[in-house]
């Protein structure tokens, strides 16, 4: 299965400044490779709080904070909700499979959402989208109140979900879900409010790739990472990678110095990481720094690791949680404040 189909578009997402984020991933995937057929994941400021998978069957905590501040009736509640969401994405899975024509093969239903909060100018924003094998699939827009499809397999699901539906879910959105993030930045506010410096390395498999400037395990996930030639920005020969989490709750971010190796020689380039944790960092790019394969040196495939590792959080995390209530009908207003995840998922319809 390519990454691809995998990430989605979970990195447009991402928050920086003052800004606190709730999000939801579900992921359902057709059998035939080593990984679970649903799971659900909850993240407060890129920080995973919550997961579930298809093979597991239950919600658990991720950090302490949540743990610390719930009790047994709201991871029952969730768990609930989880099983009740994995049924329906196994049928929307199929149905959007039959929608493509297609009756076999590896294929992905992904579903994110979620809100974002400053807390230091109030605004708040929201979105509800979901993907087909790595695609957009339909998504809500909240300033019409209505479903956007980009692909004609979508506009069923458009017609049965426009109206009554939007309504419901902006309401969820940009009112609810706020609550719910404010009431877990207080749970994790230390958590969430730490700051940890990037460790930042020059990586390199052999003398004619490109040179990587690799920062990684810094909280939060805000950071700039730039190449300068001799003093100067450079942005031509730069390839600045996606922010990609890592398995401990903290950040990694890569960028690549496409240059050949007499260009390097003659100027002095350097890799420039700027986090709020603290300084700038400069690493003047020297022989002498660069960490390569044929150094005998595994960074590289520990780096590699993380990367998976990124990816399958990241599926194990593509699935936004609306509200999830068994039976999966409309959720009545009274009973919309019992939980975080949103309002209930419902079937594409066939």
């Amino acid at each position: 299965m390519k990454a691809a189909a995998l990430l989605f578009i979970i990195s447009v997402h991402l928050v920086s400044g003052g800004s606190h984020s709730l999000h939801y991933f579900y992921t359902g995937v057709t059998r035939g490779i080593n990984f679970p057929e649903f799971t659900d994941v909850g993240l407060v400021d890129g920080q995973q709080f919550l997961y579930y998978d298809s093979n597991i069957r239950q919600a658990i905590p991720k950090v302490d904070w949540i743990k610390n501040n719930e009790g047994p009736d709201y991871w029952t509640s969730e768990t609930q909700i989880s099983q009740g969401i994995e049924a329906v994405f196994k049928a929307n899975l199929v149905t959007a499979m039959q929608r493509f024509n297609q009756s076999g093969g590896i294929h992905t239903f992904q579903q994110m959402y979620g809100c974002k909060w400053d807390d230091e100018t109030g605004a708040t924003d929201g979105y509800r989208q979901f993907g087909y094998d790595g695609a957009d699939f339909i998504s809500l827009d909240l300033k019409s109140t209505s479903y956007v499809a980009p692909v004609p397999q979508a506009l069923i699901t458009k017609q049965k979900w426009d109206g009554a539906d939007a309504e419901y879910r902006k309401n969820y959105l940009t009112k609810e879900c706020i609550d719910w993030l404010k009431k877990y930045v207080r749970y994790g506010k230390i958590s969430l409010e730490r700051k940890v410096p990037p460790q930042v390395s020059l990586l390199q498999t052999d003398s004619s790739s490109p040179v990587v400037c690799h920062a990684t395990g810094f909280y939060p996930d805000k950071v700039m990472i730039s190449w300068q030639k001799d003093g100067q920005d450079l942005h031509e020969d730069v390839d600045v990678g996606e922010t990609l989490p890592n398995q401990d709750g903290t950040f990694q971010k890569r960028a690549e110095l496409n240059t050949a190796s007499d260009e390097r020689k003659k100027n002095q380039f350097t890799c420039v990481v700027e986090h709020k944790s603290g300084d700038p960092i400069h690493m003047i790019l020297t022989e002498e720094k660069i960490r390569t394969n044929s150094a005998g040196n595994n960074l590289l495939i520990i780096v590699a690791g993380l990367v998976v590792a990124a990816l399958v959080l990241i599926a194990v995390v593509v699935v936004m949680v609306v509200k999830r209530r068994s039976g999966y009908k409309k959720a009545n207003q009274s009973d919309a404040g019992s939980n975080s995840s949103g309002a209930a998922a419902q079937p594409l319809h066939a």
